[in-house]
């Protein structure tokens, strides 16, 4: 891929996640309330566009983003994926 092609498609992925944080920041749905895996959803959206634009990052000292990004997921993806004890994998993203 070239580096055109990839600062291309960082370039979509802003759009596309400019939308789905303000869809997310704007929707109603409070922890606990019917409709909150549907926001959660959008967060996890928002943070999958940032783990896209963290991989398409050709500098390889911005590992530390490839961590919070993948903090980030798991962390949301426990509570659709609750026997997948994703949560108990986050302990060891930042271990050495």
């Amino acid at each position: 891929m070239t580096k055109q092609e990839k600062q291309n498609i960082i370039k979509i992925s802003w759009e596309l996640h400019n939308k789905i944080e303000s869809n997310y920041i704007n929707h109603p749905a409070k922890k606990g309330s019917a409709n909150w895996l549907e926001k959660q959803h959008l967060l996890l959206a928002d943070m999958a566009l940032h783990l896209l634009q963290t991989a398409l990052h050709s500098d390889d000292s911005k590992h530390y983003r490839l961590q919070d990004n993948l903090y980030a997921i798991l962390t949301i993806s426990d509570q659709f994926l609750p026997k997948a004890n994703l949560k108990e994998a986050t302990k060891h993203i930042y271990n050495k």
